[in-house]
């Protein structure tokens, strides 16, 4: 297939690379707590008031309503200028916003999205449980209806940004055990809600990006399903395909900049000069990520007038193992350095170890092989 930018979307490049070297944040962007939700919450608040808000959702909800492809060149201008991308936005900019969209009553949709839109609230989901992480379906956050309420008890893991965020898209158990795909609802849950209590993660990456939430006996209007009680699991499936498709899209323009970072690391370390083997595998990886992108532009114009199908899946997939790729390498090319967690060193070793995470949110590698299996090349299913 042969790729060409239409006339609007080149002017529309230029219009966006303009704005964003005018506006990007100074500084880095803080990895943790309150000072990274407000750098991202700051961005977010720059990009509604210059009118970048909600590129590709409907207008009618707020957003510009343009095209997935000119959202995809938005990614592609931040990653050449080094501006972040939405950081712990990216669950209510990427999936919980377009699910409520898809799904959600006028009054939800009023009430949740324009602050989403205004930079004024974070987001995180509430899907994987201790038993129930890539069996998603084997979730068992217990939510009883008791008059025009769900009492929730049970417990979550694997919460990304929980201890910033102020709501919830989390999949509830409202039916039977059995059949397991059924009985789930899709509910927004006020983080700061009585009963909720946070314990953040610290990992070997020195973050809390992850965090446990426990439910006790926690209040949930009924009217805050999305959805239908009981329908959970096919909202719910919406809400992975928008991310599955947000964060390979977004990640897929930073990693072809990520490999030219790289490049330049190996030159350095080098003193000027790249190994034969280590420049053989840089070519590889420049490859890899030139054909990422052309099968997330593939991936875009097949699903213009929808949400990503399960061919999203492949992009993601083939994201995060590059990206593995990447940084494993990239602690080849330092050496005894890749011991540093500090200065320069630090700056390829922490998000070496902090994206191993790629590889199993959204679906582990083993759930997306098979989802690329059975739906898009309609394989038996395996049990």
């Amino acid at each position: 297939m042969q790729f060409a930018f239409a006339e609007q979307d080149i002017l529309f490049r230029r219009q966006v690379r303009a704005w964003i070297a005018a506006n990007k944040p100074a500084g880095l962007r803080p990895d943790d707590g309150e000072a990274m939700r407000a750098f991202d919450l700051g961005w977010q608040r720059s990009k509604y008031e210059g009118g970048w808000a909600g590129l590709a959702w409907p207008r009618e909800y707020g957003g510009l309503g343009l095209s997935a492809m000119q959202q995809i060149i938005w990614y592609e201008e931040c990653a050449r200028a080094r501006a972040p991308l939405e950081g712990c936005l990216s669950i209510c900019l990427n999936h919980a916003g377009p699910t409520i969209i898809a799904f959600g009553s006028e009054e939800q949709k009023a009430t949740y999205l324009p602050p989403i839109l205004r930079g004024e609230v974070v987001w995180c989901q509430g899907f994987s449980e201790p038993g129930a992480g890539s069996d998603l379906a084997a979730l068992r956050l217990r939510g009883e209806i008791r008059g025009e309420s769900i009492i929730l008890n049970g417990q979550k893991i694997w919460t990304s940004h929980a201890h910033v965020a102020d709501y919830q898209e989390t999949l509830i158990r409202t039916g039977a055990l059995t059949p397991k795909h059924k009985g789930l609802s899709w509910v927004i849950v006020d983080m700061k809600a009585p009963g909720i209590t946070i314990r953040p993660i610290r990992t070997i990456a020195h973050n809390h990006h992850f965090c446990e939430v426990f439910y006790e006996d926690v209040e949930v209007p009924l009217a805050n399903v999305v959805g239908a009680v009981d329908d959970g699991w096919r909202v719910g499936m919406s809400t992975l395909s928008f991310e599955r498709g947000g964060l390979s899209a977004g990640r897929a323009a930073e990693l072809r900049y990520l490999v030219e970072e790289l490049i330049e690391l190996a030159r350095e370390t080098g003193g000027g000069e790249i190994d034969g083997d280590t420049a053989a595998q840089l070519a590889r990886l420049r490859a890899e990520a030139a054909a990422l992108q052309s099968m997330v532009y593939e991936t875009v114009f097949a699903s213009a007038d929808g949400p990503p199908g399960p061919e999203a899946s492949i992009d993601y997939l083939y994201c995060g193992e590059l990206l593995q790729r990447i940084r494993l390498l990239s602690l080849e090319v330092l050496g005894p350095r890749a011991l540093e967690a500090q200065g320069e060193a630090g700056r390829w070793t922490l998000p070496y170890l902090n994206d191993r995470y790629y590889l199993i949110a959204g679906g582990s590698a083993e759930i997306r092989r098979n989802i690329i299996a059975e739906r898009v090349l309609g394989l038996p299913r395996s049990y």
